[in-house]
């Protein structure tokens, strides 16, 4: 029995990656290949090292040069390899390969597996980190249905060999995870980083699928890896499905709508639709290369307290069911929105901002921690390609308008303001339905929940119907209150 001394606290116990890979080889049932390519075979080396590999590997291999790869998993139409596309060939054909010629008569408790990951390291100039894709295709019960884990990882470190170094880690992290944890999708996506610092590797992707995760809403994994700190911000779309931030980003014109959706009102809907009118108009917007994305922050979900996640999934749904483009993201400040954006594009970008959310912008407390202070903040918020569309709002005393030309911002920070303002930084959206502006969603949201009159007609067309039906935001039906 282990001695206990008093003050003792309780701490768990994680296994060494020696001690995972072990595990697996000893299981005699666990079976299958591993490929690995643009970073070595750091994954599978830790297997060999472990010892007792002979009955869990049945293949490992490296197709680094792209005519060979081509001629194994087909060609790309995108002519590009670091793709998740890429990755799924990958696991289906060698997981098609290991039912060809493994027989089931002969080994019939075998469990089936395929490893994959497809990664560009740090480049000789060290000016492009790497990233990469990494998944895997398995069974739990002989013969059972194969389910699949794929994510999406950005290098941060310096040096390619201290990259592969921290791929192997991971790979043995997800393999251990997806056959010892896959009943706790949570745990297994916080034990991902398992021996591993989050300052070296960013996972900003990830996707569960199979029978083992039927009810895994991949939208709440999303929201996991913002939680945990495994990556500023994650995007999915109206499918549910998690997207790759770079593959929506990536040279486009970005409008961004930040609200907290709860719910989703016609004047979230009006802000939308007025100021994409506006945007498309711009002379350096291309129509055909335009993303929208309506973004939700971290500390607007933890406005209330801890993260409520039924209250997460219930904006998640109703913005998804309008069929719109999701982001959660770290960034309470807009300028590090905007410095986010333009890691992956130059082109002109739009934030929709409503008058309190600009007021805001401009109050200095929240760049104290910047040494260059406010204006630090606004060299990288103004002095991208960006625009400001401002939604007004209106003055329940006098019943007047307040826009960008008779809003009011601290005395120091008002020549700052016209500065951006007469530059043509901010600009009124003008046709407004002037309707709109009596609708507040807590307002909104008290309705929901006391079962009141009028609610309805606050919201887009469909959104009630989905309320009611699926019971968000506290709305319970008469029939259930009684």
């Amino acid at each position: 029995m282990s001695i206990k001394i008093s003050g003792d606290k309780e701490i768990e116990n994680i296994p060494s990656i020696k001690s995972k890979a072990l595990r697996i080889n000893l299981n005699e049932n666990i079976y299958g290949s591993f490929s690995e390519i643009g970073a070595g075979q750091e994954t599978v080396r830790n297997f060999f090292r472990a010892g007792g590999a002979s009955g869990t590997i049945a293949k490992t291999m490296s197709a680094y040069d792209k005519d060979f790869s081509d001629a194994i998993y087909g060609v790309q139409e995108d002519g590009r390899y670091v793709t998740e596309s890429r990755l799924k060939k990958m696991l289906s054909h060698e997981i098609n390969l290991i039912e060809q010629r493994i027989s089931r008569e002969k080994h019939p408790n075998k469990l089936f597996f395929s490893f994959a990951n497809t990664v560009a390291t740090i480049d000789f100039a060290k000016k492009y980190k790497g990233h990469g894709w990494i998944g895997i295709k398995y069974q739990v019960e002989p013969n059972g249905e194969y389910n699949e884990i794929v994510l999406h990882i950005r290098f941060r470190e310096n040096e390619a060999t201290l990259q592969q170094n921290t791929l192997g880690t991971l790979g043995v992290n997800l393999i251990y995870g997806a056959f010892y944890k896959y009943d706790e999708p949570k745990k297994l996506l916080r034990y991902l980083y398992d021996h591993i610092d989050h300052d070296k590797i960013e996972i900003d992707t990830i996707n569960f699928s199979g029978p083992l995760f039927k009810n895994v809403d991949n939208r709440l994994m999303s929201l996991q890896l913002v939680k945990n700190g495994m990556t500023d911000a994650v995007m999915f779309g109206p499918d549910g499905n998690n997207i790759l931030p770079a593959r929506i980003l990536y040279k486009k014109n970005i409008l961004t709508l930040r609200g907290s959706f709860r719910p989703v009102t016609n004047v979230n809907i009006d802000m939308f639709e007025k100021s994409y009118e506006m945007f498309l108009k711009e002379k350096r917007v291309d129509p055909e290369n335009t993303v929208v994305i309506f973004e939700i922050t971290l500390s607007n979900l933890r406005a209330e307290g801890e993260i409520n996640e039924v209250d997460f999934m219930s904006r998640a749904r109703l913005l998804c069911s309008l069929g719109h483009t999701v982001m959660i993201s770290n960034f309470q400040e807009y300028y590090k929105l905007v410095d986010y954006f333009s890691e992956y594009t130059k082109k002109r970008m739009g934030l929709t901002l409503g008058v309190n959310n600009l007021i805001d912008i401009f109050d200095e407390k929240y760049y104290r921690h910047l040494s260059g202070g406010i204006l630090e903040a606004f060299g990288k918020l103004f002095f991208k390609d960006l625009k400001v569309y401002l939604y007004p709002m209106l003055n329940p005393k006098t019943g007047e308008y307040i826009n960008s030309e008779n809003l009011k911002v601290h005395p120091r920070m008002k020549e700052l303001y016209k500065f951006f303002k007469y530059n043509g930084k901010v600009v009124d959206i003008e046709d407004f339905n002037t309707d709109n502006l009596n609708i507040f969603s807590r307002k909104v949201l008290t309705q929901i929940e006391n079962e009141d009159d009028g609610w309805e007609d606050m919201l887009p067309a469909g959104v009630s119907e989905i309320i009611k039906q699926k019971q968000l935001f506290g709305y319970k039906s008469k029939s259930t209150k009684s």
